[in-house]
């Protein structure tokens, strides 16, 4: 079912309903957005998964033997 959305078909249609909905001049503006914003999501992504530079991963560990 997946394979019938995405076939070569549907991405013709979509691309000739983009070109008549933005215009010419609109899409390469369109792309350039879209690429840049794939871009800062990935970026986003990678300094969620990736621990802070220069953390020592016992820091945030508390015993709990201070006074109180």
């Amino acid at each position: 079912m997946l394979a019938e959305i995405f076939s070569m078909d549907a991405i013709v249609v979509v691309i000739v309903l983009a070109a008549v909905l933005f215009g010419g001049t609109q899409l390469p503006k369109l792309a350039r957005s879209l690429g840049s914003a794939r871009s800062e999501f990935k970026k986003g992504l990678a300094e969620v998964q990736e621990p802070p530079v220069g953390t020592d991963a016992s820091a945030g560990a508390h015993t709990g033997g201070g006074a109180a």
